[in-house]
């Protein structure tokens, strides 16, 4: 029997449905006037005009969005998937005070369904543009044998810049600097091995709330940024309160104030049995970025959240300690 490619479960003409699809959208894109060509080509080429800086740095982060998919696919609820996927990227470029520039997705399933596809890079475009950044290009791939029914996977690589001198990071942080807590939206797309587990036998129950998309924080910091002196940033994801020591340098440490968690987090807490350091160190418990300034600028701060209406809270002071860890008083959580 005669056997070709489209036979053996891979369907090139749905890929070039979608790219033709992809490139209906006259819309202009973040940094436009860069984009020297983009998506259909083998590559993409993106100009390196940086001549605002006088070293310039480029600055790469790539993610996926884990077993969240999974739940995606369960109840056939995609709308968020592409966000996740982008703000997972972007909200780790700029912790060290990279403009994002461009982006790149891939996406893999047994057999391409336009319909998800669409669905999929409909919402990644819109957190891109909302990022400011190029969807510049990507990669759809169809796996038969490697993915079954409808499962599907993806990644993401983000590219940005920031000049030498005016990087964020545990290098600005010093001991009296003051920490802020900006909420994230949810679980993010972080613990989705946990959260499977904990909710299984009512999943159907929980699935608007463990489908929410992670928040994209790029634009609030840009603004921020322009109004006082940003010492580092930690973007809260698996690992929990652990992410901000990453950002903390030795002979430092960080004590912090509670906060009130959201109900998803506390029922997690409760379902799973955890105490409240694996629940911090699993999750992000309702925070999803740091940031960590001079407590000069906390005045400056206040004013433009509450311009902005953004919500934000003081999570904590920068000790000076041998021991580079957190310092929480877990008996003033309950509560909260």
């Amino acid at each position: 029997m005669a056997i070709d490619y489209k036979k053996a479960g891979v369907d090139i003409e749905k890929g070039d449905a979608l790219v033709s699809w992809l490139q209906s959208d006259t819309r202009p894109s973040p940094h436009q006037d860069k984009i020297v060509s983009g998506i259909g080509g083998f590559a993409a080429l993106f100009r390196a005009d940086f001549k605002k800086y006088k070293k310039p740095c480029l600055v790469s982060a790539t993610d996926g969005v884990g077993t969240k998919v999974m739940v995606a696919t369960q109840f056939k609820n995609y709308n968020g998937i592409g966000q996740d996927l982008v703000g997972m990227c972007v909200n780790d470029l700029i912790c060290c005070g990279a403009e994002p520039l461009f982006f790149l997705d891939y996406f893999a399933s047994g057999k391409l369904d336009l319909d998800v596809a669409q669905t999929f890079l409909k919402g990644l475009k819109e957190a891109c543009h909302e990022s400011g950044c190029a969807l510049i290009g990507g990669e759809t791939a169809e796996m038969p044998g490697v993915y079954h029914n409808n499962d599907f996977d993806c990644a993401g690589f983000a590219v940005g810049v920031v000049d030498e001198a005016d990087m964020w990071g545990e290098h600005k942080v010093c001991v009296g600097d003051k920490i802020y807590a900006f909420p994230s939206s949810g679980f993010h797309s972080n613990g989705y091995s946990l959260l499977r587990k904990v909710f299984a036998e009512d999943l159907v129950d929980w699935q608007e709330r463990l489908l929410i998309p992670t928040r994209l924080y790029p634009s609030l910091i840009k603004g921020l940024s322009s109004e006082i002196n940003v010492h580092a940033l930690a973007h809260i994801t698996g690992g929990g309160l652990d992410n901000i020591l990453r950002v903390i340098p030795d002979g430092m440490a960080v004590q912090l104030n509670t906060w009130k968690v959201p109900d998803v987090f506390l029922e997690v807490k409760r379902r799973a049995e955890m105490s409240w350091e694996s629940l911090l160190t699993t999750l992000n418990c309702g925070i999803g970025m740091v940031l960590i300034a001079s407590p000069e600028d906390e005045e400056n701060l206040k004013k433009y959240c509450q311009k902005q209406n953004q919500e934000y809270w003081s999570l904590g002071d920068v000790i000076s300690s041998s021991n580079k860890s957190w310092h929480l008083d877990f008996s003033t959580m309950d509560g909260v």
